[in-house]
């Protein structure tokens, strides 16, 4: 299996993240809102399609990289992304989420979450799940604790972004801790 398949869930469509979604991911990428808490803020269309380019060539399990998956309404509707690190040790994956905030606070995170750490243990396999979040990113430490991933670690002025240092929380669930 080398390359993503689709996720269906009852209101969402889960796919790679294509170039026909770049308009609409770089308006909501570039919100100060939504890069708050993120290492990426896109400078502008060309940065978002190079980062799509990439993405489309990046095969499930390649370690050290990065998979980007649209998030869309059944109707197509491009409303968030959900990203997947493949860690070196080919058991234990990273994750991240985000969602346009024109569609935040509909169920659709906790939705596409679910959907895809089921997918990663059963079809994939891994061992553990884990999320890296700033611990002030309130939203995000909700939806993690609400599937149940555990805080592990909490570490002080351990990220950097723009000469800036943040605090950095581990959240983490294991394969057989999974519902």
């Amino acid at each position: 299996m080398n390359k993503f398949n689709l996720i269906n869930t009852d209101r969402l469509v889960i796919r790679t993240l294509e170039m026909e979604d770049k308009d609409e991911f770089f308006n909501y990428r570039s919100l100060p809102e939504v890069y708050k808490y993120q290492t990426w803020k896109p400078k502008d269309i060309n940065e978002i399609k190079n980062f799509i380019c990439k993405n489309v060539a990046v095969n499930l399990n390649t370690p050290n990289s990065w998979l980007q998956l649209a998030i869309c309404l059944k109707t197509g509707e491009l409303i968030g992304d959900f990203g997947i690190h493949f860690l070196d040790d080919n058991y234990q994956v990273e994750i991240g989420i985000t969602i346009s905030p024109t569609y935040q606070g509909n169920g659709y995170a906790i939705e596409a979450s679910k959907a895809v750490i089921s997918y990663l243990f059963g079809n994939l396999k891994k061992h553990r799940v884990a999320a890296s979040v700033d611990p002030n990113n309130k939203n995000s430490i909700k939806l993690l604790e609400s599937l149940n991933l555990r805080k592990e670690a909490h570490f002080i002025k351990s990220f950097q972004i723009d000469d800036k240092w943040y605090d950095d929380c581990i959240y983490a669930i294991l394969e057989d801790e999974w519902e």
